[in-house]
């Protein structure tokens, strides 16, 4: 097994309410070259999570910082436009979230909890992961 020091929280970068799946997201990443989809894990907007990429593989989420880290990307991220990030999470979303992440830090003891934003010049997750999780 990989040896786990980061979890790393993003948004699908959708428009708020719009049901996407992570056979999507797969089809959107293999598009832009990958082998498979990018994130470990997606939280639908009902709140049901989904895996992704195998947690023995190396994910391809946040550039310079695959190696050790754990992708969660949940759906949404961007108002019902579709133009602005926006934390559209749903209440499910939030609490199915909490509870990934907090399995994942019994499972991986040490490892710490970022925002995408923190290595990158975006806005994802769409909110302040710090003080949230």
């Amino acid at each position: 097994m990989r040896k786990i020091d980061s979890i790393i929280i993003h948004c699908s970068a959708t428009p708020a309410g719009r049901h996407v799946t992570a056979a999507d997201i797969r089809k959107w990443h293999i598009a832009r070259g990958f082998t498979d989809i990018g994130y470990h894990y997606i939280i639908y907007l009902d709140g049901s999570i989904h895996t992704g990429r195998p947690l023995s593989q190396t994910g391809a989420h946040c550039r310079g910082h695959n190696t050790g880290s754990i992708g969660i990307c949940y759906v949404g991220g961007l108002d019902a436009l579709g133009t602005s990030p926006a934390d559209t999470r749903t209440d499910v979303q939030r609490r199915s979230l909490r509870s990934l992440v907090a399995q994942l830090l019994d499972t991986y003891p040490g490892a710490t909890v970022h925002g995408h934003r923190e290595f990158a010049a975006k806005a994802c997750p769409c909110f302040d992961v710090a003080t949230e999780l």
